[in-house]
């Protein structure tokens, strides 16, 4: 083997579906497969469903009930292997041929980087929700930074790292489960990072749109509590959250009782396997300018 084929790095690729968007589905996919620089292992997980028709070396995984997102990403993460792990969604595309090679190389020329996110943007007329920018401080969504939560969408990290992180979170089913996965990042002595740079595509589309939104968005705020945090921080962090809920609709009687019946569910519920983060981590991510708080 030649220096340059030892150096070639390979990727574990995870494409979620449910199989309600062939079309995209099958951009998807093949925005990987056109990848340069890199060999891939591809999965398409269906979630409740059994992929069909995939193109030559490129497998299925079909699961006979939904089990979420994050149930759905582990699943299929068994069944690759790499040095890199890469989970993209099925209505996410990759523009650039280089992208994932772009994106290990920035993990191989910083080691300390143990999750990228990129710059997503709408691919027919490139608009971007705030939200996708994640953090604090948005300004100009081309600007890297260090991140403490991530869209999950489009996601590339060492697998070491991933593995050592434990995985997605499956019990949360949707909604936040790209915060905690950071939060383990950093917890390993690692940073995750929003790379702006770096462009992937997904459609310009709003959270609401999933039913148990509401519901699923404060349950699992106080999971992330209650997996995650040292046990002083722990009211310290749903307290800042609800706050901020109740300044975003306070307005709205009929959300707000959906979000504190979740809230409840939080509370009551077993929240599922605990990594409470170091102290020492409590300390990286508050000089890093976001303290696990808010």
């Amino acid at each position: 083997m030649s220096a340059a084929e030892a150096a070639r790095p390979s990727v574990g690729v995870v494409v979620l579906t449910q199989g309600a968007r062939p079309d995209e589905l099958s951009a998807g996919i093949h925005s990987v497969r056109a990848q340069a620089g890199v060999d891939t292992d591809i999965v398409v997980v269906g979630n409740g469903w059994q992929p069909v028709e995939l193109p030559e070396g490129v497998r299925g995984l079909g699961l006979s009930e939904n089990l979420g997102i994050p149930a759905g990403r582990n699943r299929g993460a068994s069944q690759v292997t790499g040095e890199y792990i890469f989970f993209l969604d099925d209505d996410a595309t990759l523009p650039s041929e280089t992208f994932l090679a772009d994106a290990i190389g920035l993990m191989r020329a910083d080691p300390g980087i143990g999750l990228v996110q990129p710059r997503l943007e709408d691919a027919v007329d490139g608009r971007a929700p705030r939200r996708w920018i994640p953090r604090i401080r948005k300004g100009d969504r081309r600007r890297s930074s260090n991140i403490f939560s991530c869209l999950e969408a489009v996601i590339v990290m060492p697998r070491a790292v991933f593995d050592a992180c434990g995985g997605w979170g499956d019990d949360y089913f949707y909604a936040h489960e790209g915060i905690e996965l950071a939060w383990r990042v950093w917890d390993q002595g690692k940073r995750a990072w929003y790379a702006g740079e770096l462009v992937a595509n997904h459609p310009f589309v709003h959270p609401t749109r999933h039913s148990d939104y509401y519901r699923l968005n404060a349950r699992n705020r106080v999971w992330l509590a209650r997996r995650n945090l040292p046990y002083v921080l722990q009211p310290i962090y749903v307290a800042a959250w609800t706050g901020i809920t109740l300044l975003r609709w306070w307005r709205k009687p009929d959300v707000l009782s959906i979000w504190f019946a979740g809230w409840r569910e939080g509370w009551i519920e077993n929240p599922g396997a605990r990594s409470r983060m170091s102290w020492r981590t409590v300390l990286r991510m508050t000089a890093a300018g976001r303290p696990p708080i808010v």
